[in-house]
């Protein structure tokens, strides 16, 4: 029986720097930058992260139905801010799954979106959610914080309603060291760029290949799209020429992402589905420590399971900066002085959180069933005047996916904010819910009475004294 992809969704951050920014600002020690600085890169608000991305992607991958086909989630990245602590767990619970599923983390490699794709599709792993999130940081001034960028990719798989049929795979492992990151280190450490073209992608690369296909019973010309995810401009086409390969090399996304690390090459897959035909097959490469090599065919279905956002809206949604200062802020580069309000040190109560863990991670709010008003959050008693029944009376009514309206709103510049000012105010929600949120990602126009807002999985706070996050939902502007 026939195993693959049956949903896809993409998330990228709405910021985009401009490249010529970072060269200007670093001119005077690194002139020859001014030659890389075309197009922006995307780059993580201060309240994102590889788990807020991974639930972003996921959104996109799965509408509310498809949820309950969620057997396991597997979540891929080098960047995970937790080192012992389940972050699937987070974005398991973020989306509303059942918590009858296991969830997985995988990193180690800037394979490890692939190899997990890979290991998934072979094993018939049913039911698993695959997400690829990635938030690389760089050196301020190297050609790698001009290149890099962020995003996340996420991936159902299953035996129906295929939309990229599984038809065979390869891998080899290899201790090449093309760049590494030490366990206490920030930034990655490259070796010569064209020393790893020439040892490592030409004499690794094309073996796998040649196997892969072996496995799945093709030839090179049976390909008509080619995946490899490198920071490097002009690698993918260099190996394609190698292997014989005159089919359509996939867009790096390079122009106006940037490189997201071992997610990217599911970025890549996930344009490619968007702009694939039924029939035609793709060939996906993973590099790091090894190779990994996907051969995909896409179906009649690609053309009924497009995600609702997916790599052109997300492209088309950017907030474009030439603020450099604020990446570096946001990245934890620069320190700026916020004053005696930035002083304060927020601790979160583990137990408290744990006993209304549910209802914050999937923004549950309760519709009473005698009187029909929403409510969030759920208090003992219906907060209606005339109607006050218990809250044992109240249904599950998740607000994630509802769509809302800016009812107040005010720009505070004064109270402390990593990103300001602080957008607040009043959400008015479709249902009747009507709730102050945090309003993040507004763009330079501001807001406005009656712009419509969707919901956001974001970090409400960061205790740094203790390296916990406190995540919730914000609301953002819908992009026009």
């Amino acid at each position: 029986m026939s195993f693959g992809i049956t949903r896809y969704g993409a998330y990228v951050p709405r910021l985009r720097l401009q490249r010529a920014a970072i060269a200007a600002a670093n001119a005077w020690m690194a002139p020859g930058l001014k030659s890389q600085g075309k197009g922006t890169r995307a780059f993580c608000n201060w309240d994102e992260d590889a788990i807020t991305m991974a639930v972003e992607a996921a959104r996109d991958c799965l509408p509310g139905s498809a949820r309950a086909e969620v057997r396991g989630v597997w979540l891929a990245s080098t960047t995970l801010p937790y080192a012992d602590y389940q972050n699937g767990a987070v974005v398991a619970a973020a989306l509303g799954l059942s918590p009858a599923l296991s969830t997985l983390d995988l990193a180690g490699s800037q394979r490890a979106g692939i190899s997990g794709l890979s290991q998934a599709l072979a094993g018939g792993h049913e039911g698993t959610l695959l997400i690829g999130s990635e938030r690389p940081k760089a050196k301020p001034a190297s050609t790698q914080e001009l290149g890099y960028g962020a995003g996340a990719a996420a991936f159902l798989l299953g035996r129906e309603n295929i939309v990229a049929r599984f038809l065979g795979h390869a891998a080899s492992t290899s201790q090449f060291a093309d760049h590494l990151r030490d366990s206490d280190s920030d930034y990655d450490y490259f070796w010569e760029e064209r020393w790893v073209r020439e040892e490592g992608y030409a004499k690794l690369i094309p073996q796998v290949v040649q196997s892969a296909l072996g496995n799945a019973r093709l030839g090179i010309a049976d390909i008509a799209h080619f995946i490899l995810p490198s920071p490097f401009r002009g690698a993918a086409e260099a190996i394609a020429k190698r292997i014989g390969f005159a089919g359509i090399v996939a867009d790096n996304l390079g122009d106006w992402c940037g490189h997201a690390g071992s997610a990217h090459g599911l970025l890549m897959l996930a344009d490619a589905l968007e702009r694939a035909t039924p029939g035609e097959k793709i060939l996906l490469i993973g590099f790091g420590q090894g190779v990994d090599v996907l051969i995909l065919e896409v179906t009649e279905e690609v053309l009924a399971r497009r995600p609702s956002g997916g790599i052109d809206a997300a492209k088309s949604s950017g907030i474009l900066t030439d603020s450099y200062m604020r990446m570096l802020s946001f990245y934890g580069e620069v320190k700026p002085d916020w004053g005696m309000r930035g002083e304060k040190n927020e601790k979160a109560s583990l137990s408290a959180q744990n006993r209304v863990a549910d209802r914050l991670a999937g923004f549950v709010a309760g519709t009473c069933r005698a009187c029909g008003t929403v409510q969030f959050p759920r208090l003992a008693y219906c907060v209606n005047p005339a109607c006050v029944a218990p809250a044992a009376q109240f249904d599950d009514h998740p607000l994630t996916e509802e769509s809302a309206a800016v009812l107040t709103y005010t720009a505070d510049w004064l109270s402390y904010y990593p990103a300001p000012p602080l957008y607040v105010g009043f959400a008015q929600f479709d249902s009747g819910a009507r709730l102050m949120m945090e309003m993040v990602d507004v763009g330079p126009e501001g807001l406005e009475v009656g712009v419509r807002l969707s919901m956001v999985f974001r970090i409400k706070e960061r205790d740094r004294q203790r390296g916990y996050n406190r995540y919730f939902w914000k609301a953002t502007p819908v992009a026009s």
